[in-house]
């Protein structure tokens, strides 16, 4: 039998020298068994040395010998298609890695400048030379030190910096390399070296978000489309694989042609016999924001899973607690309770910091297109920068897609929200300047072609960065209302999601995206999908919880002395939301090994919140207070007061915890699309954000598990993987279906079916039921009058169950 192309449901792996192609290949008996039916890859191309993600590839023309070669890919595929599995591979088309001079192309561009045939791969703006922040210190003070030399490396002169970076010397200064004084040497190069810290400022080439490391790639040039592709289109034609998820979609300067693009080729492939003969099965990373919608003529199968990752976590929320738990988090920190401050804040600050050169590029190229356009008279370089300013602090969205000549009917909607929400920040009688920005983003406004297409290319690969970095890697990391709902592609603002909102999504998911990725755990995410459950609790108790948290500030105090509350309250929330399984209060070298744990989080989220530290400027002197106090709550010696009650608090709650850990499950594995299992999530995620959520993964353990008594979570997804086996057309093409609820309790399950042609699925999940499990409350008693709409009681379909499951002829729907 050959495999669809199509995924029934995938496994993420992420591949790095610790864990090979042949580390995987022992694992695909596991696979099978669990119910998979494609193994999903990190990317498998030839990334720096060392590298534990593979996203800052060195080389795209060759798989990673790191990871076996392609030797040993293709006898992973072997195995796979041993057992009638498939593949999707990660692809990186915007960027790739730029540090450690591994990288030929760039080093080439070093070496030749504008006139290297690589120089067009990169977006690099060649008024002026090709800025390097790579130095320590300003480049006078690196060369007194003596950190720059001069060295021979296979047969070639380079200028080596601080020992770790080899630098290219151009071919007209080879013969007199060794002679010439150093700083007339630099000088004539075709890049100009400066310190890291100038990057900000004076950066003329696009890197990935903040990343000096990572340099964009124009995948919008033919040539260098076909040569970053290459491979991947020829593991496809040998039917070594089935299809990609892009990385970073919006980063491109068009999103839309891209995937037509990658579309065509893939599908004009003619594949070998035995392989799954298409179409190719393509999803991209792309956040979408609250009600936007991802446009169905793309060319691709959907997104990877974010946006249904938002969904079913917000459906697992109550919405009466924003008040109080918003409250709380203003009495601690003294701060809004509203994240709208927040993200407008960090937009402010990292516009006019780490994006202070990018935006002054893209104000540049509006300031040249107007002087194109002749209404444009009398508007000035400062009105643009202040529009331009004033739009990215408010954009409701990563982007839009137009192309300076033309724009989708989505973007409409977009400009007006923006204009709306705008109009408080503009200063008085310059809201027609906004105004002809966005013509220009509509593909309306006059002037040259273009002109207007580079302007309009600089604000859409400048919005989307600043989406990103200022909402999820700064705001996320200040706000603290309930942090189970700071996570990638999140609302912040909301706290939860209605199950008439949730039918809806999930209603037009059938009709818009059948194969779409359902992801509820990634290598990107902040806290695992377990910590997620569990905080998720907290927001059906809010005053229980804000007990709690007084009588944890009470016993913290001793050591909490210069820790700013609102760290306070976040370690307090983490602490409590990746609470190990099984830790006793007890257990020294456990919660030694958790406080290793919390302090790396604890780094990252200060210094990503940018508040009392940053990467830039570590204020070691205030983290090291907050990791004394991290170690000192998880010291039984010190804190067993402490440990004990969050212990108890942890039991406590575990049986509502576990009841919304199943019910993602069951979402994942049922909804419309192509679930996806995040590596050792198949057991309890309580992991925190990278790197912490790319540590080892015990198969030995798992496989275990899986074959001894298996936890529920697991066999539950076993189970619902050898329904998907069994009823295919049921999950890849039945209908969705809501279930109405009747009676007491008719707010707190969800109930659904998918209809196939011989068969449906039918699902009664519970949502919000904290109250029952904290009190023990029979479920009999609980459910009461509940019923579905065709009369049968939740008390007889679920008993002391965590949900229902059933699949049913059509005869008995």
């Amino acid at each position: 039998m050959i495999p669809p192309t199509t995924p029934r449901a995938n496994y993420r792996f992420q591949f790095h020298k610790g864990f090979t192609f042949a580390d995987a290949e022992t694992l695909v008996p596991y696979l099978d068994d669990l119910g998979i039916s494609h193994l999903y890859a990190s990317p498998i191309t030839t990334a720096r040395s060392g590298s534990m993600h593979g996203y800052d590839v060195v080389d795209p023309t060759r798989i990673n010998p790191e990871l076996g070669g392609e030797d040993a890919f293709r006898s992973l595929v072997g195995a796979l298609r041993g057992r009638e599995m498939g593949v999707i591979i990660d692809i990186v088309p915007n960027h790739m890695g730029v540090a450690g001079g591994e990288n030929v192309w760039w080093n080439d561009v070093l070496k030749h400048g504008e006139g290297s045939e690589f120089a067009r791969y990169f977006d690099i703006d060649w008024h002026e030379k090709l800025v390097l922040p790579i130095l320590g210190d300003p480049l006078a003070e690196t060369l007194a030190s003596g950190a720059l030399k001069v060295r021979q490396n296979d047969g070639r002169y380079v200028l080596e910096a601080y020992g770790e970076h080899r630098l290219p010397i151009r071919d007209e200064d080879q013969a007199t390399a060794a002679t010439d004084d150093i700083a007339v040497l630099i000088d004539r190069q075709h890049y100009r070296l400066a310190s890291w810290r100038v990057a900000n400022d004076e950066l003329n080439w696009r890197r990935f978000f903040t990343i000096n490391d990572l340099a964009g790639l124009r995948a919008e040039d033919p040539i260098v489309f076909e040569a970053t592709h290459a491979l991947y289109f020829r593991l496809y034609a040998e039917g070594l694989i089935d299809g990609v998820r892009v990385d970073h979609v919006d980063g491109l300067t068009d999103p839309a042609g891209y995937c037509r693009q990658l579309r065509a080729r893939l599908d004009a492939i003619d594949r070998p016999a035995g392989a799954p003969s298409g179409p190719a099965y393509i999803v991209i990373e792309k956040i979408l924001a609250d009600g936007e919608p991802l446009s169905t003529d793309w060319g691709v199968d959907g997104t990877s899973g974010y946006d249904f990752m938002e969904q079913v976590t917000a459906l697992l929320h109550a919405p009466a607690s924003a008040d109080p738990l918003g409250k709380l988090w203003a009495d601690i920190s003294g701060r809004s309770a509203d994240f709208a401050p927040e993200e407008l804040r960090a937009r402010q600050e990292l516009l006019a910091w780490q994006f202070d050169a990018q935006h002054r590029r893209c104000v540049e190229a509006f300031a040249a297109l107007a002087r194109t356009a002749v209404e444009c008279d009398g508007l000035t370089t400062g009105m643009l920068h202040r529009a331009i300013e004033r739009l990215l602090w408010v954009f409701p969205v990563y982007r839009t897609y137009g192309t300076g000549a033309a724009a989708p009917a989505a973007d409409i909607e977009i400009r007006d929200t923006v204009r709306e929400r705008v109009a408080a920040f503009v200063p008085p009688g310059e809201g027609s300047v906004v105004d002809q920005i966005l013509s220009w983003l509509a593909g309306e406004g006059s002037g040259d072609a273009a002109l207007a297409a580079a302007a309009v290319r600089k604000f859409q690969q400048l919005s989307a960065p600043i989406a990103a970095k200022a909402v999820e890697d700064t705001a996320f990391y200040r706000y603290g209302r309930l942090l189970s709902r700071n996570d990638v592609g999140f609302d912040a603002a909301r706290m939860s999601l209605d199950i008439d909102a949730f039918h809806a999504a999930m209603i037009e998911r059938a009709r818009d995206w059948p194969s779409a990725m359902l992801a509820t755990a990634t290598h990107d995410h902040k806290r695992g999908e377990d910590v997620r459950a569990r905080l998720a609790v907290l927001s059906e108790i809010p005053d229980l919880w804000r007990s709690r948290v007084e009588h944890w500030f009470e016993l913290a105090a001793p050591y909490a002395g210069g820790v700013d509350p609102a760290d306070t309250y976040m370690l307090l929330q983490t602490l409590f939301g990746a609470w190990p399984e099984g830790l006793a209060a007890s257990d020294t070298d456990g919660l030694s090994d958790y406080a290793a744990r919390i302090v790396a989080w604890q780094e990252k989220a200060l210094r990503e919140a940018k508040l009392r530290s940053s990467w830039e400027a570590p204020d070691e002197a205030y983290e090291t207070r907050c990791h004394d106090l991290a170690r000192a709550l998880l010291d039984p010696a010190r804190s067993r007061a402490f440990l004990d009650n969050i212990v108890a608090f942890v039991v406590r709650i575990a049986s509502a915890a576990a009841a919304n850990s199943l019910a993602q499950v069951a979402l994942r594995y049922a909804m419309p699309g192509v679930p996806d299992l995040y590596q050792g999530t198949e057991m309890a995620d309580l992991s925190l954000v990278d790197p912490d959520n790319r540590r080892p993964v015990d198969y030995a353990r798992l496989r275990d598990r899986s074959a001894a008594k298996t936890p529920a979570k697991m066999a539950l997804i076993k189970r619902l993987l050898a329904l998907r086996r069994e009823h295919p057309d049921v999950f890849s093409e039945g209908a969705y279906e809501s279930v109405g609820l009747t009676g007491v309790r008719a707010d707190r399950a969800i109930a659904f079916r998918r209809v196939g042609k011989e068969a449906s699925l039918r699902c009664v999940v519970p949502l919000r039921c904290a109250e029952r499990h904290l009190e023990g409350i029979d479920g009999r008693d609980w459910w009461g009058d509940t019923a579905l709409a065709s009369g049968e009681l939740l008390a007889d379909l679920l008993g002391e169950h965590a949900l229902s499951v059933e699949m049913l002829s059509l005869q008995q729907r």
